[in-house]
Order: C-alpha cells, then sequence, then structure tokens
C-alpha cells in the first residue's frame, strides 16, 4: 500500500518560518501531483499548495509569497517552505497526492496523517 509519511510541524512564533516534508512510498507506478492542504479548527479543509508531475505549481491566495512548494522526484517527495508564518496559518496540514500504483490503473489519491502547525502571536 502507499502510504504519505509528513514531518516538520511543530510550533513557531508569528514571522517564523517551518518546512514540512512529505515522502510518499509503497507501489509507485507514477505520480500526477503532491500537494498540501490544511484544516483549521471549525474551518473547511482547503488546498495550500501543489506541485504537479510537470512542474507546475499552485499556490492558496493566502499563502502566496510565503510558501513555496518543491519536490524531489527520485525520493517521491514533496516540501513546503513556510516563511513568514502568521496565527491564522495554524492548523493540521496534510499531505496529498495523486498516484497511480501500477500500470493501466488510475490515479487514486492518498493522504497523510496530518502534521500540526501551531503559530504563535
Amino acid at each position: 500500500q502507499v502510504q504519505l509519511v509528513e514531518s516538520g510541524g511543530g510550533l513557531v512564533q508569528a514571522g517564523g518560518s517551518l518546512r514540512l516534508s512529505c515522502a510518499a512510498s509503497g507501489s509507485i507506478f507514477s505520480i500526477n501531483a503532491m500537494g498540501w492542504y490544511r484544516q483549521a479548527p471549525g474551518k473547511q479543509r482547503e488546498l495550500v499548495a501543489q506541485i504537479f508531475s510537470s512542474g507546475t505549481t499552485y499556490y492558496a491566495d493566502f499563502v502566496q509569497g510565503r510558501f513555496a512548494i518543491s519536490r524531489d522526484s527520485a525520493k517521491n517527495a514533496v516540501f513546503l517552505q513556510m516563511n513568514s508564518l502568521r496565527p491564522e496559518d495554524t492548523a493540521v496540514y496534510k499531505c496529498n497526492a495523486g498516484i497511480s500504483e501500477r500500470p493501466r490503473v488510475p490515479l487514486s489519491n492518498y493522504w497523510g496523517q496530518g502534521i500540526q502547525v501551531t503559530v504563535d502571536s
């Protein structure tokens, strides 16, 4: 089975930085995209950033200019560098990937377990 393992969360003061990492392992034939979502208490899950196999990236407006997503294709890993963090960035961040495990098998969405990011004011 495919697993996504996240690391790098924690507690940081406003204005600080964190770097989230996510590595996919298991049966992987291809990865269409990897990205990060977040969900704060009382709010819906929202897409933060994603990177496609082509290298194209997407950023939500609320992180534009502060966060940067990157990848290490050889390691099936994705990273999210978060700078100038704000209290409203506090949330559980989850890694997401669209993965095909075998040839001719449609892509499926996989999720990490979630990692807490807390930004103190």
